[in-house]
């Protein structure tokens, strides 16, 4: 969002609050629109005076605790606030106890130009192309159908179909307890995740777009990303469309070329009026991801860290992911710090990888930096459960994973080959008993003990070519190091008295004086 130019729907911004009838209203401005702020608040204030509402509370929120695409429930419950309005990019993450009214800014983009690389991308692979964009440019997509509509002769020529996906909502309501939420959408008449497609291929002669209506009962599929939505019919799949991104190379679009990975992309720079087509980075970042699943795997000590505690559903994700680690029988430790960076996670190198549970669009975090990798609830879904192959496919929203049913692991206690370690590992796992002593040993605080006992035991009845892992816990890497802390020697006898020092200048103390004298 350009400050200079951008629009703050101050109105748009008073009507919720007063249609709400809310009291406490917290304004979330990302640190590049934090300079905004003060002029944002001052004139919603006067606009609520003069509707006689000068009474509701106005505050502004900066420095979220965790990324600022996410609504910042944690800060607006500091100053008991009813509702939040969030400016600048954001991933529509469902909230958990606040409703949220969503202003996306309005980023400049020349249509004609957009456009014109359309057709272009349209006549160069002759197939369906679906049109995604950063929610910035959300403003401008009627006017793109317009300009497409325009054309529509072209279509018709090509026998062709350019689709849009439409942006989930920009009022929403927390999640409810079966799930759903109350969400009004601008476009569509339904809050339901309809789709306004454009399809000219059976459209009339007079473009309509009220007809491009898609029933949400059509069969088909629906896929959601980054808080956009849109609809593939019943038999296609995305790879039969080329992915036309409309926006910069941000954490929106990475989630695109990870989640479709299999499909062709290309990617339109609204500020540079091009197209770029060589996107091979992103087959990059898919590689990395797969490797980062394959290090999961001899995993030991997982560490899971909250990178939310906003987003629906985070509490069901966490559970989940220690009842996995649990079955697969590793150690799992949870972790709450704000934003990880690399001097955090450094504070626990006993952790072999970090299980990261936060939005879509914060959940790639991955840097040589860090000590140890960071992967996604997904990506530690396929480590973690045996016998799974990845074959492509990936899911960057956690709640896709959410699940009521246990988790199952197959092939459990059978050695595996290790492409890191070059053997097989065998991966044990807590008997229950074994988990039942230790829990009764960290209520009485005795379980380094305990498990200091269980590092010093040698076992030599598995062939060399069998790798054994050997810390299986916090407290064994702690019994395994070198160093534990100070030694405080308590069998020794206590430490001598104090005894006097000498004094005087170091030119000749007062005991040399007197020695010097009696000789």
């Amino acid at each position: 969002m350009d400050s200079s130019s951008n629009d703050y729907e101050i109105s748009r911004t008073l009507q919720f609050i007063l249609d709400g009838n809310y009291s406490r209203v917290a304004l979330q401005f990302p640190d590049e629109l934090l300079k905004d702020s003060t002029r944002v608040a001052s004139v919603l204030r006067r606009d609520l005076f003069s509707h006689g509402r000068g009474n509701v509370g106005i505050y502004v929120l900066a420095d979220t605790t965790y990324g600022s695409c996410c609504v910042d429930e944690v800060g607006a419950s500091h100053v008991d606030a009813d509702c939040v309005v969030h400016y600048g990019h954001t991933c529509l993450s469902p909230t958990s106890t606040l409703p949220a009214l969503f202003i996306f800014g309005k980023s400049s983009i020349d249509v004609k130009a957009c456009v014109d690389q359309l057709f272009d991308c349209l006549d160069t692979v002759r197939k369906p192309i679906m049109v995604l964009y950063g929610l910035e440019y959300a403003y401008a997509v009627q006017s793109i159908k317009e300009a497409v509509a325009e054309r529509e002769s072209c279509l018709r020529d090509m026998n062709i179909g350019i689709h849009f996906a439409d942006f989930r909502s920009t009022i929403m309501k927390p999640l409810k307890s079966n799930g759903s939420t109350d969400t009004q959408h601008d476009p569509c008449d339904t809050p339901s995740p309809c789709v306004d497609l454009l399809n000219f291929v059976d459209s009339g002669s007079t473009p309509n777009y009220s007809n491009y209506k898609i029933n949400c009962s059509t069969s088909g599929t629906t896929h959601t990303l980054g808080g956009l939505v849109w609809y593939v019919p019943e038999g296609a799949k995305m790879e039969d469309y080329l992915l036309f991104w409309i926006g910069s190379d941000n954490a929106a679009f990475a989630n695109v070329v990870v989640t479709y990975n299999n499909s062709e992309i290309v990617r339109y720079d609204a500020k540079e009026k091009c197209l770029l087509k060589d996107l091979s980075h992103g087959s990059k970042i898919v590689k990395r991801r797969y490797y980062l699943v394959e290090k999961a795997k001899d995993a030991n000590i997982v560490g899971i860290l909250v990178g939310t505690l906003g987003v629906a559903g985070y509490l069901h994700m966490i559970h989940q992911m220690k009842d996995l680690i649990r079955a697969a029988g590793k150690k799992a430790y949870l972790l709450v710090m704000g934003r990880p960076n690399p001097a955090k996670l450094a504070n626990f190198p006993e952790c072999d990888i970090f299980i990261y549970v936060s939005c879509a669009q914060t959940a790639l975090l991955d840097s040589k930096e860090f000590m140890a990798p960071v992967i996604t609830p997904y990506e530690a879904t396929i480590a973690f459960s045996g016998g799974s192959l990845w074959m492509g496919a990936y899911k960057m929203e956690f709640r896709d994973l959410i699940s009521s049913a246990p988790q199952q692991i197959v092939d459990k206690g059978e050695a595996r080959y290790s492409f890191f370690k070059g053997g097989y590992v065998e991966d044990l796992e807590f008997a229950a008993e074994e988990v039942a002593i230790e829990e009764e040993e960290e209520e009485r605080g005795l379980v380094l003990a305990e498990m200091t006992k269980k590092a010093l035991k040698v076992d030599d009845k598995h062939p060399p070519d069998l790798v054994k892992r050997e810390a299986k816990s916090g407290a064994e890497f702690f019994a395994s190091r070198s160093y534990h802390g100070l030694d405080m020697h308590s069998e020794q006898p206590l430490p001598l008295s104090y005894v006097t020092g000498r004094t005087g200048r170091a030119v000749g103390y007062e005991d040399e004086k007197k020695s010097m004298s009696s000789t």
